[in-house]
């Protein structure tokens, strides 16, 4: 059933990504021949104000056709005659529609799980670390590290980067007693020195809200450099084993599910924020290489570039991407074997 969720979950980001394009286009008074929820075999439609509207047997998104998208049309309300700034919002519609979805499924996610503060206080320590081994408890505050005042909770993490493994002296506040315990840090995987110790969280729906606009912009960051790292060849392990396919995707999904819905959301909002920010990267046949097209177009004049050249192009570049997507899904069948 988890699986079955995840297909679903899936289908509904590509179809919130086609809803963008839809409404917008419809808002430029753009041609529209059919909207259509899932892929495959039709289930059923009706027809209004001259656009089909159908639901289809597979729950994989769905799609927007529109009279003068790929070819030369003489519907003065075609595509391609509308002018360069209205094709520009049908096109930045979809992935804009994404990075928002991201952002509210982030909100709950952040409610749920709490803002970390800035308090010298601690959260949380976890079992089986140094902080647990050395009797740091929960609510604890800690007051000097090292004899250095301590008063918020990027002092804590500084000071303890700077311990450079060594042991490291907290002066704490519990039930108004004052303690001195040593602790001994531990290198983590990314070369960091770490103790076991959480923040507090404060949960607060106006600081999720900001949160999740903040998170989404880091992500964002992240997701550019990843890019950036991918075409030069500099991601560690190779940008074929950090990148998952349809298969990785779902199982990705799948597991999340499996861990609670908190979880689930979560990895929702990173892929349709995946689904967002790669859509406006300018490659033919994503909406980014499109929209490269209306900016030469722009920078031309208005004088378009012609439209078999433009198709052309836009279909060598849908066949790189799916040889891609065979690959990283041949790439997503060999993990699992």
């Amino acid at each position: 059933m988890t699986i079955i969720a995840a297909i679903i979950l899936f289908g509904v980001l590509i179809f919130i990504h086609e809803l963008g394009h839809f409404l917008f286009a419809k808002r430029a008074g753009v041609t529209i021949h059919e909207f259509s929820i899932g892929m495959g075999p039709k289930l059923f439609s009706v027809e209004r104000g001259g656009t089909k509207y159908s639901v289809r047997l597979l729950p994989l998104g769905g799609y927007v056709s529109m009279e003068g998208e790929d070819e030369e049309s003489k519907d003065p309300n075609s595509f391609g005659k509308k002018t360069i700034l209205q094709r520009a919002s049908i096109l930045l519609a979809g992935p804009f529609f994404n990075i928002i979805l991201a952002i509210l499924l982030l909100i709950p996610v952040y409610m749920s799980m709490g803002i970390a503060t800035n308090q010298n206080v601690l959260g949380e320590v976890i079992e089986n670390t140094p902080a647990y081994s050395a009797g740091l408890k929960a609510n604890d505050e800690v007051i000097e590290i090292n004899g250095q005042k301590i008063t918020t909770w990027e002092d804590i993490v500084q000071n303890i980067q700077k311990s450079d493994g060594k042991e490291i002296d907290f002066k704490i506040s519990r039930d108004n007693e004052i303690k001195d315990i040593k602790v001994n840090p531990q290198k983590n995987e990314q070369g960091k020195y770490t103790i076991g110790i959480l923040a507090t969280h404060e949960k607060s729906i106006l600081k999720s809200v900001k949160y999740a606009f903040v998170s989404t912009v880091d992500m964002s960051k992240q997701m550019f450099v990843f890019v950036g790292k991918a075409i030069t060849g500099t991601v560690p392990g190779g940008a074929g084993n950090a990148v998952a396919g349809p298969i990785g995707v779902i199982g990705i999904v799948s597991n999340a599910a499996k861990v609670g819905i908190v979880n689930l959301l979560h990895i929702a909002a990173v892929i349709s924020l995946n689904l967002g920010i790669l859509n406006l990267l300018p490659i033919p046949a994503l909406d980014g290489g499109r929209l490269l097209f209306l900016g030469i177009e722009a920078i031309r004049g208005g004088k378009k570039i012609d439209p078999n050249k433009e198709a052309t192009i836009n279909l060598i570049g849908f066949a790189l991407l799916m040889a891609l997507m065979i690959f990283v899904t041949f790439k997503d069948i060999t993990r699992l074997f």
